[in-house]
């Protein structure tokens, strides 16, 4: 039997790499599937490589009032959801000196402040039991320079995982982060980096990498399958870092 037979699981920013392909595994392990993203474009794309039956939603991760409609066009499609992945996030990353009060709170509204009142919004209809997965970062952990903001949301991310994994077990609501390390995706491509300054970045990072290479999306979506399974009901307010060593050894 499929590991998310009979499971409705929404995946924010599932448009592309790691959310994209959790998303395929997800459809593959029988799960009902719908995804967000902020470019109608970009979700109609999506929607031909993964096929008719998901949900393609158009919303602003960093949006709060955008996270309680979206909830609410959950709630009038899906009887309940078992498994909330939430994927989408900035990955901008500036030397300290150049950040600004704007682009600083556009990040947090989106890697932390939409996800909170995500799960929020949609509280009501999530099942018991239920999945909740935050995607964390290895960034959290390491001291990676230019990723000030970006770090410290993640950190934030992670934080709320434990706390909320606290109030919300009584309700049957498992929640846990998960933290991908550098990952060969087109985030990469989105740092907001000039472009010699973003190839030292990569080079920096992958050699920081223990296993010599990038992380594959398929890695970090099987990752989010196990979380999101029965397999997982014993796992609680975890952290699982699928980042190649980077922040243990």
């Amino acid at each position: 039997m499929p590991r998310l037979q009979d499971k409705y699981a929404l995946i924010t920013g599932g448009t592309s790499g790691i959310g994209l392909e959790t998303a395929r595994q997800f459809l593959a392990e029988g799960a009902t599937v719908a995804i967000t993203g902020r470019s109608q474009t970009a979700l109609s794309a999506a929607g031909r490589e993964l096929g008719d039956s998901v949900l393609l939603l158009q919303s602003d991760a960093g949006d709060i009032a955008g996270q309680r409609t979206l909830a609410q066009r959950i709630a009038q499609q899906w009887p309940r959801l078992d498994v909330l992945y939430v994927n989408a996030g900035d990955v901008t990353h500036r030397p300290l000196q150049e950040w600004d009060e704007s682009a600083y709170d556009r990040l947090m509204d989106i890697n932390l402040k939409g996800p909170f009142f995500l799960v929020q919004s949609l509280l009501p209809l999530l099942a018991n039991p239920s999945s909740v997965i935050l995607c964390g970062s290895v960034s959290a952990h390491i001291g990676l320079p230019q990723s000030s903001a970006y770090a410290a949301s993640k950190a934030g991310l992670l934080s709320l995982a434990r706390t909320l994994s606290g109030e919300l077990l009584a309700r049957g609501i498992r929640v846990n982060g998960l933290s991908p390390g550098p990952t060969e995706t087109a985030a990469l491509g989105k740092l907001g980096l000039p472009p010699e300054e973003q190839d030292a970045l990569r080079d920096q990072i992958r050699k920081r990498v223990p296993l010599g290479r990038l992380g594959r999306p398929w890695e970090l979506a099987k990752a989010a399958v196990f979380l999101a399974s029965d397999e997982a009901s014993f796992v609680v307010g975890a952290e699982l870092q699928v980042d190649g060593g980077v922040g243990r050894l």
